[in-house]
């Protein structure tokens, strides 16, 4: 993976429909920034499971680094990988979006820390994605990638860690995956942090939504 990363410019992309009912236009994505959180409704398998254990419309997320002038939307899948910002939104859910920056990113994401990011993220490449939602770094789900990319290069915490048994589990879709994913055997005091805990975080401003 190459991570020799360029820093914020201006990129006009045609958001192009793809298997979706909105008609996507030209978008400027000239408010960029390297370290800027982006969400989405995911229409994976899993998605709307953790839409409703963690009562939020939001289900995927990543973090945006720029590189040879185009964004990338760094995310773990399968496996980890950086996705083209443009495919990245598109495979969404109406390609709509929402962008989140650090409050005082300004400050805090020098260059040097974001080279860390950088460095940090592409030790996470290739890693397979985490269908058990564990907290090691064996395999990876999409807000713990992004949650421990941050705290590993700035000390900060973008989310509050919550145990397994906090979310709701009570809806027929989550019962059905968590007996996929576990059998009998749940981890109920596994720590999680889930896209809505980034998302929810006071630390974080919208920079874009363009639901």
């Amino acid at each position: 993976m190459n991570r020799n990363y360029i820093f914020p410019g201006i990129l006009l992309v045609l958001l192009l429909q793809s298997g979706t009912s909105k008609s996507f236009q030209p978008i400027d994505f000239q408010y960029l920034k390297n370290g800027d959180l982006i969400f989405q409704t995911s229409l994976s398998s899993q998605s709307k499971a953790v839409q409703l254990a963690t009562r939020s419309v939001y289900s995927h997320c990543g973090i945006v680094f720029q590189e040879n002038g185009k964004y990338y939307v760094f995310e773990a899948v399968q496996p980890v990988k950086r996705t083209p910002l443009q495919k990245w939104i598109n495979r969404g859910e109406n390609g709509t979006y929402v962008v989140k920056r650090l409050k005082n990113a300004d400050q805090v994401l020098t260059p040097e820390v974001l080279r860390q990011m950088k460095q940090i993220a592409g030790g996470f490449a290739g890693k397979p994605y985490d269908l058990t939602f564990e907290w090691s770094d064996d395999r990876i789900y999409c807000s713990e990638l992004i949650w421990k990319i941050y705290q590993r290069a700035t000390g900060i915490e973008i989310g509050q860690l919550a145990q397994l048994k906090s979310f709701d589990l009570s809806a027929k879709p989550v019962q059905k995956k968590m007996k996929e994913r576990y059998g009998e055997q749940i981890p109920w005091n596994e720590p999680v942090i889930s896209p809505a805990a980034i998302f929810d975080s006071d630390l974080l401003v919208t920079v874009k939504n363009n639901d």
